[in-house]
């Protein structure tokens, strides 16, 4: 991977410079994240400061939404641990938290002085609408490293998810438990056989 230039998707990840650079860097996400922090998080993450590759991404957000919590506050833990420890966990996850944890304070006198106007049922539609633009985006772009891989198991058990949980409607837990199971063994099965 050293041969690669730094702005290909499969170089190396890069090291934050310290504990401020992080702080401001996810502060920023959080100050910036409306409509959802994951597609911003990813943004910085991967596109912006390429301190993940999009795998890794992929990797341990697929490991957080099996985790209980927050997904993005489960990311913010593995990764700062795997960088800096206790302290870079700290320093992404009080800048994640901070800037929005006051927003949403201010954000809730406001609503609860001038939510009843109509032109604000408006705004919140629109964001909405973004939100959910944003979502769909992010979705597309983390697609994007699968898709470059050779069909494998992998694939096959996203896809059975999808159609047990998207189309089935099966409930989700039980999908979990049949499903996660089965996605770990064939994820080791394909380990032993590199």
């Amino acid at each position: 991977m050293a041969d690669l230039p730094a702005d290909h998707p499969d170089a190396a990840p890069v090291m934050p410079g310290s504990l401020t650079e992080i702080f401001l860097a996810f502060a920023w996400v959080s100050l910036r994240s409306f409509g959802g922090v994951l597609p911003w998080a990813r943004r910085m993450l991967v596109i912006e400061k390429r301190w993940m590759t999009p795998q890794e991404f992929n990797e341990v957000l697929a490991l957080c939404q099996f985790l209980p919590g927050p997904n993005i506050v489960n990311l913010c833990a593995v990764w700062g641990r795997r960088v800096g420890g206790l302290p870079a966990i700290l320093a992404s996850l009080i800048g994640l938290l901070g800037p929005s944890v006051a927003l949403m304070v201010i954000a809730g006198a406001l609503y609860r002085i001038y939510g009843a106007l109509p032109e604000l049922r408006g705004v919140l539609a629109g964001l909405a609408a973004g939100a959910a633009g944003l979502i769909l985006s992010t979705a597309v772009s983390m697609a994007e490293p699968l898709v470059r891989q050779r069909l494998g198991s992998a694939h096959v058990v996203a896809v059975a998810t999808f159609i047990a949980v998207g189309i089935l409607r099966l409930n989700l837990p039980l999908v979990l438990i049949v499903l996660g199971p089965l996605g770990v063994a064939l994820a080791w099965r394909s380990l032993d056989a590199k």
